[in-house]
């Protein structure tokens, strides 16, 4: 999958979890910058893995610290 749609895709998936458009940027922390909190990152695995048709391993999952690492993680796996 090219990387402009896997970034269209993880834009449409931080939408969902309630992130603002104009929060989403490649280097947005997670944590930080997006207020991510155990509900978020439930919602986020949700329709990661929907929308992706994958299974994201917890450790995997919690290693994200930007959306850039999100973006690179999903490159190597769809």
């Amino acid at each position: 999958m090219e990387e402009k749609k896997i970034r269209r895709n993880l834009y449409r998936v931080l939408r969902k979890t309630g992130v603002q458009k104009n929060d989403i940027l490649p280097e947005a922390s997670f944590i930080n910058d997006l207020n991510f909190d155990t509900v978020d990152w439930k919602i986020f695995t949700f329709y990661l893995e929907g929308i992706f048709d994958i299974s994201v391993p917890d450790e995997d999952l919690l290693s994200f610290k930007n959306v850039n690492e999100a973006v690179k993680f999903l490159k190597n796996t769809a």
